[in-house]
């Protein structure tokens, strides 16, 4: 059984199709990458499935569950809204980590909040996971005080503290410089088991070649290829996909 079916999921703004019937599946433990172009639906499908936005059309299914189906009448309440977010963890862009906390506060923040176990058992987690991402020596620092490398580690870290289902980054090295970026995507790679399922929104395509189980390439809201990173890499069908490549990754 999949952890994660997405079905025909279609995403209007106004008149502007965003995305057009995106349709792929995840088996537990693997990596998705989605690659493609500024404006080609990436983000926008993340955000659809953390309920950030609401799809238009489609289902949402996760370990064999639908949580969301657009044909349905009943709008979704705040509460189970709420609820489905629980599934995913999203690591955002530009970190969004509260400025008035410390490391371990931003970490055990939302666990606390929604009593994910004792105030003991809440802080030793927090505190693996910040030892997990390299950052036990900063876990009484502030975000002000930190690089923008490990303030996205920090905030790789709070997004695991909830246990989701699918961990999800949305271009987790943009903001970052050069530098900084193989931090980041070594604490990610890191991140890879049999237990850990994950979708990666990057324009890092030798990290999206070496990482993932699956690559998705996007553009103009559909799915223009899907497989594997040999496929999607080594053997690309698609014309898009071929000018796309061959403009960002000249070295491949």
């Amino acid at each position: 059984m999949s952890v994660l079916e997405i079905n025909n999921i279609k995403k209007s703004f106004g008149r502007t199709e965003v995305l057009k019937g995106i349709s792929f599946s995840l088996e537990k433990g693997e990596v998705l990458s989605i690659i493609g172009s500024s404006g080609s639906g990436k983000t926008t499908l993340l955000r659809c499935l953390n309920f950030l936005e609401t799809a238009d059309e489609g289902t949402i299914s996760v370990n064999g569950s639908t949580i969301f189906d657009g044909s349905s009448a009943k709008k979704l309440s705040d509460s189970e809204i709420r609820s489905n977010r629980l599934h995913f963890g999203l690591v955002f862009q530009s970190f969004n980590l509260f400025p008035q906390y410390n490391i371990l506060k931003n970490v055990m923040l939302a666990p606390t909040l929604l009593k994910r176990g004792s105030p003991e058992e809440v802080e030793a987690q927090a505190r693996a996971l910040i030892e997990r991402v390299g950052l036990s020596d900063k876990i009484s620092s502030y975000p002000c005080e930190l690089s923008g490398g490990q303030q996205q580690r920090v905030a790789i870290a709070r997004a695991l503290a909830l246990k989701p289902d699918i961990l999800c980054f949305d271009e987790p090295t943009s903001a970052l410089d050069p530098a900084l970026t193989g931090e980041v995507l070594r604490v990610i790679k890191g991140l890879k088991s049999k237990d850990s399922t994950m979708i990666v929104v990057t324009h890092e395509m030798e990290f999206a070649k070496s990482v993932s189980d699956k690559v998705l390439f996007m553009a103009d809201g559909i799915i223009e290829e899907y497989g594997t990173p040999d496929d999607v890499f080594g053997a690309p069908k698609s014309e898009k996909t071929k000018a796309f490549l061959n403009n960002s990754l000249e070295r491949f």
